[in-house]
Formats: structure tokens, C-alpha cells, sequence
């Protein structure tokens, strides 16, 4: 795997108010975790955060992270972004110190390739059931995404976690072996069409009913409640 290099600041003081006022400048609160060893609390330019994501097909990647002001770089990997929820923008990054000698346990994403006979020419639809792999490697041995070649699979045909190829000398797959990653449906008819659309309207349409009979259920439950209050303040005076 590609290794990247990115340079951070040491981060002192802490708070909502700084973190927001980072922001406004262009970088971004972080945190390194490492084993036996509090977090190290750093910042980080995020113009140039995003354009190392953007260099990368997924989030597994080895981080030469250099911080100002210490001695060497760490060896990290990304454990958690955090994203604004209106804008999108990066709020916040958690990375872990690796050891290249070590064997991590990670979630790699499956990229389907090639487009399958059973939806070009059978018209079937395409299910991806598992969209990624749990694996234990060496850092050093680990991959950004498993590729698997689904072009050969046809209507009511599947394949299963056995069936992806991996170098099984570098990564070991932790996931049942019978697991279905991805399945070719048989196409619906006209009749199965409708009689869908038209449960999913009975469905909509039901909801509000749904919850407007629990709230009158509430409402009655409330006032049988407030009945058998009345009497027990009268027998109290």
C-alpha cells in the first residue's frame, strides 16, 4: 500500500469556542491515539487533508503524520472522521499509532467490477448484499478495496465470500465463507410491480392513521389517569 505523508500542529487548548475558531482559519481539531499512552491532541490544515483523501479509492490508507514540535513521525491510520451534518465539511479526525510488525483487524470496502449478463441481457437487478470484508493483515499488507468481477453472473445466481479472491499469504478473511456479497434477482412482472406500489401506498397512507390513534390512545390513558387521582385527593382530605 501506498504510505502518505501529512503534517500537523500540537493543539493546547481545547474547547467548542477553539475548535470553531480553528475552523474559521481553515484546519481542523484531531487526536492521536496510541497504545498505553493518553491522546495527543494536534491540528491539521483541512484543504490539505481533503486532497489526500481525494489521492486515495478509500479510507484504509498508512499516514507518515509528522507533528510540529516532536521528534519523529507516527505511523497512523485512520480510525474516525467526523463530518458537519448540514455542510459536510470536516469537523474533526481520529487516528491510531500502528506498529508495522503488528496485525491490525480492519473493514475493507468489495468493488464489484464488469457489469453482470443476468442485468444486461436477463434484465435481472443487481443486490449488493456485503459491501465490505473483515480482514487481519500487516499494516504494510493491507489494501484500500477487494476487487470482485461479477460480468459472468447471471439470474438467480450468487456469489459468496468464498468466492472473492485475495492473497490469502498477506490477508485473512474473517467473514463466514457462505455469506452472500452480491446476488442477480430475477426482474419483477408488471403484476408484482403494481401489487408493490401498491402496498407502499397502503403503508404511507396508513402511518398517519397509526399515529394518530396512538396519540387518542395516549390522550385516553392521560385522562383515565388524571380520574383516578381526583378521587385519592379527596380521601386525603
Amino acid at each position: 500500500m501506498k504510505e502518505t505523508k501529512l503534517i500537523a500542529q500540537l493543539r493546547t487548548p481545547r474547547g467548542s469556542g477553539e475548535a470553531g475558531r480553528l475552523r474559521r482559519t481553515g484546519f481542523f481539531p484531531a487526536v492521536v491515539y496510541g497504545e498505553g499512552r493518553p491522546g495527543l491532541s494536534i491540528t491539521i490544515n483541512e484543504h490539505d487533508f481533503v486532497m489526500m483523501l481525494r489521492a486515495h479509492r478509500s479510507e484504509n490508507m498508512i499516514l507518515d503524520l509528522t507533528v510540529e514540535g516532536t521528534e519523529k513521525p507516527y505511523k497512523v491510520m485512520l480510525k474516525a472522521i467526523q463530518h458537519h451534518p448540514i455542510t459536510g465539511r470536516i469537523i474533526h479526525v481520529d487516528f491510531y499509532e500502528i506498529s508495522m510488525t503488528r496485525k491490525i483487524h480492519i473493514e475493507v470496502p468489495i468493488k464489484l467490477v464488469g457489469d453482470p449478463v443476468g442485468v444486461v441481457q436477463e434484465g435481472g437487478i443487481l443486490e449488493h448484499v456485503l459491501r465490505s470484508l473483515q480482514v487481519t493483515c500487516l499494516p504494510g499488507d493491507l489494501v484500500e478495496e477487494i476487487e470482485l468481477d461479477v460480468s459472468e453472473l447471471r439470474v438467480g445466481k450468487t456469489l459468496r465470500v468464498h468466492d472473492v479472491v485475495v492473497d490469502e499469504q498477506k490477508l485473512k478473511v474473517m467473514d463466514d465463507p457462505e455469506q452472500v456479497v452480491v446476488a442477480i434477482a430475477a426482474p419483477r412482472s408488471e403484476e408484482e410491480e403494481e401489487a408493490a406500489e401498491a402496498a407502499d401506498a397502503a403503508a404511507a397512507a396508513a402511518g398517519p392513521e397509526v399515529l394518530s390513534e396512538k396519540k387518542d390512545e395516549e390522550g385516553a390513558e392521560g385522562a383515565s389517569e388524571k380520574g383516578k387521582e381526583a378521587p385519592e385527593k379527596k380521601e386525603k382530605k
